[in-house]
């Protein structure tokens, strides 16, 4: 008897929400004085830190439980759209050419390679699969091959944190060499002895990508090449179009400098291309007997100038393609013949070809404008073929090869997904809606044909990201799908912080101008309310990272929108972490978010952080997530949230925090298993949906309208 009651309360238990215990802890700063209770969830370590997380993890997977069905049938239904058997498209590089492969429902790809111009079959060089037995978690990106094709590298992450381990293989003998480096980035090159490879070191610390170091083959120390001494820079290293040079990229979000070293020279002193300067920001290309800048100099949306040889002084830099406001330049791919431009403009990319040495200058797929176009793998400087990748939000990414000379396209292939999915059941649209302070503001939907837009009994889940001056593009995803056929329409606000509508719309959402993100996400909401499309209530928003921090403020804000949100590492307690150098990150970001030494953003910050402004208010259903080994996010800040959010939140809404205990900023690894998740989220935000329905009430917190 005595068991079985012990047995019940250790199921009443599970069934209750945990309570972290509050500990107040003290921060002063600019005549302010902060406490925070659960600060103490830092200490990683700690026998109750682990044990808060566990029992969170259990709750979360008791309160799931009535989802448990939903959330198995849509991991089927994802994994029913994966095909069993997959190979990419082959790319060239030097006398070979190289593929990633899927077979037999493994999680990672194995990668191959054959002689160019043979009937031989492919031979396997790198099977990830291998790597990760044993493994909860494991990343490793395409290798790096050196010009004579006979030696490999290849980073791998075993833990989620974002170091890695690079390891070396001779091609021809298939012998993996002794060689080891530790503690490092994934970024990685190959010089032009092909036995030297230089790499980026990570500060063991704080994580910055700080300096360049070189290692030989059966060598017995590595060198410094460079090492950043500024910590609001990181550290970059790449190989030239032409592989003459090895560039050393040192950036911040506001300025740029680039070192050159030659590529057959890798332990030679790198040559300063222009020296850092407040405000300038420039990329790099190597077109042979000429330089190419992408560069901000008197063009907030950048322009491309050349000079031939290394100048300081930018006023000689000769203007190729001038800048235009509200049209970003990307990027730039630079080839012996042609230029290739990626532009932005009003949430949309194009591709622009530009023939060096001729008046040629046309968009590219520019007949189907639903696309959102990237340069792929391209890796032969003399080709006047370009591979392109395209996709859209109904549409599954195609790959296609563009005659530069001609601007003809082929389609080489096309994601075929398993199953009865047809494009044409699907519509999408970009619209744009008027936010508070005026602006317009861009969004992208889709939904099933014949979804009436006007009912106001639509189900809506709205993404968006709006940091960095990264800009999200509709992109084609194969889980959306199952929002989409249950009746959600789905959208992508291109809120300010991004890049969608040029620099000016990345500017408007930083810094002291960071609200903004937030005020477009609500009015986001609010537009597709008050048009008719879905009511209060039925909008279920999903952000990741800065996009988490996004969503947690508006939910601060706006609770009363919002019939649940899906939280996944979100950057909440963004003071307390950018008043912390020792922090992985911090430094580098002061740029994008202020650095709270400075009265005025330290006070601008706290007017906002999610953490510090959660209030005794009711709040939509949360499903909020962290990795113990997140770099990025620390597992803390989604797991303070979360407990503070439980003591001050009057409503009986699910709050649920599920940490992965072996992963991290990326959550699981592998093609399947990383897909588990957004079926418990997916499940989640469709069992919400189905239970205020059920109820046949209005949602608790009240809409008033704009």
């Amino acid at each position: 008897m005595r068991n079985n009651k012990t047995a019940e309360n250790e199921k009443e238990k599970t069934l209750k929400p945990p309570k972290a215990g509050y500990r107040p802890f003290i921060m002063k700063q600019h005549g302010c004085t902060r406490t925070d209770g659960y600060h103490w969830l830092r200490e990683k370590d700690s026998p109750a830190v682990k044990k808060y997380l566990r029992d969170e993890n259990i709750y979360a997977d008791n309160a799931l439980r009535s989802y448990g069905r939903l959330s198995s049938l849509l991991a089927r239904e994802f994994k029913a759209r994966i095909k069993k058997k997959y190979s990419t498209v082959p790319f060239l590089y030097g006398n070979y050419l190289y593929r990633a492969s899927y077979s037999g429902g493994k999680e990672y790809p194995v990668f191959s390679r054959k002689k160019a111009g043979t009937e031989e079959d492919y031979r396997v060089i790198l099977d990830v699969n291998v790597l990760a037995e044993g493994k909860d978690f494991c990343d490793a990106d395409f290798p790096e091959i050196n010009g004579a094709g006979d030696k490999m590298a290849f980073a791998v992450d075993t833990e989620g944190d974002g170091v890695y381990t690079v390891y070396f293989k001779d091609l021809f003998s298939g012998e993996t060499l002794p060689d080891r480096i530790n503690g490092v980035s994934e970024d990685i090159v190959w010089a032009a002895d092909g036995k030297t490879l230089l790499y980026v070191k990570t500060d063991p610390e704080t994580l910055r990508w700080a300096g360049i170091m070189a290692h030989t083959l059966g060598g017995k120390e590595d060198r410094e090449i460079y090492y950043e001494p500024d910590d609001a820079f990181e550290v970059s290293v790449s190989l030239s179009e032409t592989e003459k040079y090895i560039f050393i990229r040192s950036g911040s979000s506001g300025s740029t400098e680039y070192r050159l070293l030659d590529a057959s020279e890798p332990f030679s002193a790198p040559l300063v291309f222009s020296p850092r300067k407040k405000g300038l920001e420039y990329e790099l290309y190597d077109g042979g007997d000429i330089f190419y800048i992408l560069n901000n100099d008197g063009a907030p949306d950048f322009k491309l100038s050349s000079c031939k040889m290394p100048d300081t002084d930018i006023s000689f830099w000769k203007t190729v393609v001038p800048g235009r406001e509200g049209v970003l330049i990307e990027y730039a791919d630079v080839y012996e013949k042609w230029i290739v431009l990626k532009e932005c403009s009003e949430a949309r990319g194009r591709l622009r070809v530009i023939s060096r040495r001729g008046k040629d200058d046309r968009y590219i797929l520019s007949e189907n404008t639903g696309l959102s176009p990237d340069c792929g793998d391209n890796f032969v400087y003399s080709s006047e073929k370009l591979r392109v990748e395209g996709e859209s939000m109904t549409e599954p990414g195609t790959v296609y090869e563009v005659d530069m000379r001609t601007g003809s396209a082929v389609a080489l292939k096309k994601a075929e997904l398993p199953g009865k999915f047809r494009p044409d059941d699907y519509v999408s649209e970009r619209l744009f809606f008027t936010a508070r302070d005026g602006a317009k503001v861009p969004m992208s939907i889709a939904y099933k044909k014949g979804t009436d837009l006007k009912s106001g009994k639509n189900p809506v889940h709205i993404y968006a990201y709006g940091a960095y001056g990264c800009s999200t593009y509709p992109y084609f995803s194969l889980t959306r799908l199952s929002l989409l056929d249950r009746g959600f329409v789905c959208a992508i606000a291109h809120v300010r912080g991004g890049s969608e509508r040029g620099r000016a719309w990345y500017d408007g959402g930083r810094l002291l101008d960071k609200k903004n993100s937030f005020y477009d996400f609500i009015d986001a909401a609010e537009f597709l309310i008050d048009s008719g499309c879905t009511s209060a209530g039925r909008v279920y928003a999903e952000g990741a990272s800065a996009g988490g921090l996004l969503v947690c403020a508006a939910a601060n804000m706006a609770p009363e929108l919002y019939g649940g949100v899906i939280a996944e590492v979100p950057f909440v307690d963004i003071l307390t972490s950018m008043s912390d150098r020792s922090l992985p990150l911090t430094t580098v970001e002061y740029e994008e978010w202020g650095d709270p030494r400075e009265e005025k953003y330290y006070r601008y910050i706290l007017s906002y952080s999610p953490y510090d402004n959660i209030k005794a208010q009711n709040y939509p259903a949360m499903f909020v997530t962290a990795g113990l080994n997140d770099s990025r996010v620390q597992y803390w800040e989604p797991a303070k949230w979360t407990a503070k959010l439980r003591s001050l939140k009057t409503d009986d809404n699910k709050l649920i925090l599920k940490t992965e205990m072996s992963a991290g900023h990326q959550g699981r690894s592998g093609r399947t298993e990383s897909l588990k998740l957004t079926a418990a989220e997916y499940a989640f935000i469709i069992g919400l949906e189905e239970e205020n329905l059920k109820k046949r009430r209005p949602p608790a917190i009240p809409y008033t309208g704009r």
